[in-house]
């Protein structure tokens, strides 16, 4: 590994000619809450807001002699990679998916200019990736991978030599984030077992933990695409073999809506924006608690590209995983007054977010679909015990994933 770590050493002195270190700064609020010095490494302040265009660099600083490099990618890989085929000059093909957010794709042209071509193709990432890896073939380019490639994980480790040198010593605890593995692997392979490390993945994109149960990289049945920059249905077999030994006791799953609440937290109470993805690392903090008291402890922000448009669905997702809002299939009878008798049964601080009637034929009884928000989860239970002893007959949905994917 000494070739490696040197290798990772030069690689980040060539990238100040390019762009400056991410800065390593300590966060007053989550070091008072966790009793320990807390520092956020921000990826997040790149100049593709995300650490992709490291492993970029990389990849095509170690190729000169490569005139195309060709990706797919529905997000940051695809940022990092126009970045520097317009600093180095070469020209890059980029497929996206077709159901790619404009933003994204606007942005990736932006940071390419005329040096990228993007090509949208395919409802599904697994048939992108074909269509550019064929592509590929035919052309005669260099396909770049987001993780699984050696000189990418070689510039991703660049934040391990800048991180150390900010901090000026190793820290205790270190969280990293897990997508395809190309962060972490580089990470632990330049740091070594010189302190504890916790991965983090996102519940509905555990790859690392699915393999580290099977002995091997294995592809995950279903992802939940919500922190899309973490959420890879197999770890790269590059990857895996600098991260098979890590341990599950030392990886993480968080939950998505929960994830949403430390998104808000950190918009709300310290003016960070996070991207799902950049806000695992810190959302790890809840688990690992006690465990970090009196320690330093380095949080890596992967990454800031959010799209606004996404915030009132990060809203309710964290206001459903406090117990704030619920949604429920009400049978409300078909007379007047009935729904009157109904707002009686609401306390103070609840307040209607939904209501809208299912079905209007039946003579006597109706299905109304309601979303309730209020200050208090305990609110609920007096909900619910009002409408019980009032006779009336509901089915809570709020966590019936498929109910919920149909009506709300």
């Amino acid at each position: 590994m000494c070739d490696f770590a040197q290798s990772v050493r030069d690689a980040t002195q060539a990238m100040r000619a390019v762009f400056p270190a991410t800065p390593l700064l300590r966060n007053a609020h989550l070091s008072e809450i966790y009793d320990a010095d807390v520092y956020l490494k921000r990826e997040d302040l790149s100049p593709v807001r995300s650490y992709k265009l490291r492993g970029a660099f990389n990849a095509m600083r170690k190729r000169p002699d490569v005139d195309l490099f060709v990706c797919a990618s529905a997000g940051n890989h695809a940022q990092g990679v126009a970045f520097m085929c317009k600093h180095f000059g070469k020209q890059g093909v980029i497929f996206m998916p077709v159901t790619t957010p404009q933003q994204k794709i606007q942005k990736t042209a932006m940071f390419g200019g005329d040096s990228v071509e993007i090509r949208l193709t395919g409802d599904y990432f697994d048939d992108t990736l074909a269509s550019a890896q064929a592509f590929c073939a035919e052309a005669g380019g260099h396909f770049l991978s987001p993780f699984d490639d050696e000189d990418v994980i070689e510039g991703q480790a660049s934040v391990a030599v800048e991180l150390v040198e900010q901090l000026g010593k190793m820290p205790d605890n270190l969280v990293i984030p897990v997508g395809g593995g190309g962060l972490s692997a580089g990470m632990l392979s330049y740091l070594g077992p010189q302190c504890q490390y916790t991965f983090v993945e996102p519940a509905g994109g555990a790859c690392l933990h699915a393999a580290l149960e099977a002995g091997k990289p294995v592809r995950l049945e279903r992802v939940n695409n919500f922190a899309d920059g973490a959420a890879v249905g197999q770890i790269g077999q590059k990857t895996f073999s600098r991260l098979q030994n890590v341990g599950l006791a030392n990886t993480l799953r968080v939950s998505e809506d929960r994830l949403c609440t430390t998104m808000l937290e950190m918009l709300n109470v310290e003016g960070i924006v996070l991207e799902p993805a950049g806000a695992l690392s810190i959302d790890a903090l809840q688990d690992l608690g006690q465990s970090i008291r009196g320690r330093t402890v380095v949080c890596i922000t992967s990454g800031g590209n959010f799209d606004f448009e996404r915030l009132p669905e990060v809203k309710e997702r964290a206001q459903k995983f406090l117990g704030l809002k619920k949604y429920f299939v009400l049978r409300m009878p078909q007379r007047p007054g009935a729904l009157k008798d109904f707002l009686t049964l609401l306390g103070p601080d609840d307040d209607i977010a939904r209501f809208e009637y299912l079905k209007k034929s039946a003579r006597n009884y109706g299905s109304v679909l309601i979303g309730i928000e209020t200050r208090d989860a305990e609110n609920f239970d007096r909900l619910f015990g009002k409408l019980d002893a009032g006779g009336f007959t509901y089915q809570d949905i709020t966590d019936d994933d498929l109910l919920s994917q149909f009506m709300i």
